[in-house]
């Protein structure tokens, strides 16, 4: 299963629609993740006529009707490998470890997460931790990003820069 994982899109505030050369390559997917801070509804409906799985959650920058529709947290499987998904909160150095925290119990292979508009594609202690960047902002990063994750009988996952 190929997976596009895209966050931190802050539509319309930090662009005006999604990037058509990131469309694109989301046409190509099993499923898009959407790791939050959509800022606008619509975008989630656009995603959705690329491809039909969607998983999404809210972020803290989200109004109140995406936090209606969304959830703040979620885990699911995909294969034999479960994957937590969550935006998160607070100091970017400080993401991995108050997620780990966040999905302890949960047993999953991968976190993948946002707010930091900081792509990381890293293992600890055994779990990937899988933040795409943002496709629409680089004030906070180097690049404009977002990722790919492969499933089969292990994960694979890159950034890719926009």
């Amino acid at each position: 299963m190929k997976i596009g994982v895209i966050s931190d899109t802050h539509i319309p505030d930090r662009a005006k629609s999604i990037p058509n050369d990131l469309l694109e390559a989301l046409k190509g997917v099993d499923m898009i993740i959407h790791a939050g801070d959509f800022a606008e509804l619509s975008l989630l409906d656009k995603l959705k006529s690329v491809c039909g799985n969607i998983k999404a959650v809210s972020g803290n920058m989200d109004p109140a009707e995406i936090k209606d529709q969304l959830p703040e947290k979620e885990v699911f499987k995909v294969g034999k490998f479960k994957i937590g998904l969550m935006h998160g909160w607070g100091q970017p150095d400080k993401l991995p470890g108050l997620l780990a925290e966040k999905f302890k119990g949960d047993n999953v292979d991968v976190i993948v997460f946002g707010h930091s508009h900081q792509a990381i594609n890293e293992k600890r202690e055994g779990i990937l931790f899988f933040n795409p960047g943002s496709p629409t902002d680089n004030i906070f990063a180097p690049y404009k990003s977002y990722g790919i994750i492969e499933i089969n009988d292990k994960i694979t996952a890159k950034i890719i820069k926009l």
